[in-house]
């Protein structure tokens, strides 16, 4: 818990029960742990609002390369065998004999 030891934290406590007194400790001490609890709430919130516009971010993007990839497949040029069929080619024309 954010770094503190052991020891640090029995300091801390002594110091706290010094400064506010035995009777303003817990009140203290309840008020904190609810400003944390608050705290982490806020924060879980921040960081799944977050997620969620980082996903809607990535979803947008990948349509766009889609739609992207799309309008370049619709601009190739069609294959040269898709053409024509094979039955509409003309016949090829006989070779003549060598004429000598």
């Amino acid at each position: 818990m954010f770094g503190i030891g052991s020891t640090e934290l029995l300091v801390i406590l002594i110091v706290a029960l010094l400064v506010l007194g035995p009777r303003n400790l817990p009140k203290m001490a309840q008020k904190f742990g609810r400003l944390m609890g608050e705290f982490r709430r806020v924060s879980t919130e921040f960081q799944r609002t977050l997620n969620t516009e980082i996903a809607f971010e990535e979803e947008k993007e990948k349509a766009a390369k889609a739609k992207a990839a799309q309008a370049a497949r619709a601009e190739e040029p069609s294959s040269p065998t898709a053409e024509k069929p094979a039955s509409d080619q003309a016949a090829p024309a006989p070779e003549e004999e060598n004429k000598a």
